[in-house]
């Protein structure tokens, strides 16, 4: 398995990850028999970056995690998610980076995992009600004690990111990034290349639409969240799937897959990108390890950006509401 090094931290990862969330909500009935046999084919694959959070199935997902690699704990690299609160009936309450709640969260979550400390912890989102400074700053408590190792951030904004690297060194930026949301490739790649800040990209597949999965709205299971997403809505369905034939066309002539095409394009950006595709089946875990076995040309590379330059993905990343808690 390929190695690739988040930044200037030394924090050093498999050059793909795996995304967990979706094992145990918003992409459709979760079979944690399945998803177990999933995070333990990820292992044998030689994939050991492991992604959660403690808002995933309001904490199904770390104790899911938790007993997939029980016993198993040394070969494995954890990153998990905090400040994105939730009620006991799944309520979304809102999000919380004040430095009491950050040691609480974190305690919560190595107890769901059956760890004692977290590889790779980061704040999901940033709080705009609690200085960036003091929720790494009580981050950099939880280092000092041994209960993490590497700290992180979630879809911040440059300035915030400038401010939290003054508090404590942080490893780790995860954001979207795909060929349909290159938003990162502003300021905010930039500003992790200066900081010497790795990037790690989540939906790298765009939530699946870029594996040429989806021919019609009916083709998204019942219960899924993506049938209220955005992009995945009405005209923005059908203009999204006319950019996602170019990469169907493409891995048809180079002998892949869609899923492995994409995932390519993105391992192509650079070798601090890591992405983490999300699945909770042993079948698509399987064809998104095969990308890293996929080498496309600077011919191919350029064919796929003229397809998707940024902005072409027609429909926002999330709802409103969503909207106002990212790049902050």
């Amino acid at each position: 398995m390929k190695m690739r090094k988040l930044g200037s931290s030394g924090l050093e990862v498999t050059a793909l990850g795996l995304g967990c969330m979706g094992m145990s909500e918003f992409y459709g009935a979760a079979d944690d028999e399945e998803s177990t046999g999933t995070i333990r084919r990820a292992l044998e694959l030689g994939i050991r970056f492991l992604d959660t959070a403690d808002m995933y199935g309001v904490g199904r997902n770390e104790a899911l995690v938790g007993r997939a690699i029980r016993g198993r704990r040394d070969e494995v690299v954890i990153a998990t998610k905090f400040g994105s609160v939730r009620g006991p009936n799944g309520e979304f309450l809102g999000v919380n980076g004040r430095p009491e709640y950050v040691k609480q969260a974190c305690d919560a979550s190595l107890a769901r995992l059956g760890v004692s400390h977290i590889d790779l912890y980061y704040q999901h989102r940033v709080d705009p009600d609690t200085p960036i400074e003091a929720t790494v700053g009580a981050m950099a408590d939880l280092v000092r004690e041994g209960k993490v190792r590497y700290l992180g951030l979630s879809e911040a904004a440059p300035a915030t990111i400038r401010r939290a690297a003054r508090v404590h060194p942080i490893a780790a930026l995860q954001t979207e990034y795909s060929l349909w949301s290159r938003d990162p490739e502003g300021e905010i790649l930039a500003t992790c290349r200066e900081l010497g800040i790795g990037f790690v990209a989540y939906s790298p597949l765009g939530r699946g639409f870029l594996t040429g999965r989806f021919k019609t709205a009916d083709d998204i299971p019942a219960g899924d969240w993506r049938r209220r997403h955005p992009r995945f809505d009405g005209e923005n369905f059908q203009r999204n799937l006319r950019l996602a034939d170019t990469v169907t066309r493409l891995a048809t002539e180079i002998g892949c897959t869609p899923a492995q095409a994409a995932l390519a394009w993105v391992l192509a950006q650079g070798e601090d990108i890591v992405p983490i595709p999300g699945t909770k089946h042993t079948r698509y875990l399987e064809e998104n390890a095969g990308a890293l076995q996929v080498s496309l040309s600077a011919a191919q590379l350029e064919r796929l950006n003229a397809a998707f330059p940024p902005g072409a993905t027609a429909g926002a990343r999330y709802h409103e509401q969503g909207m106002l808690a990212i790049d902050r």
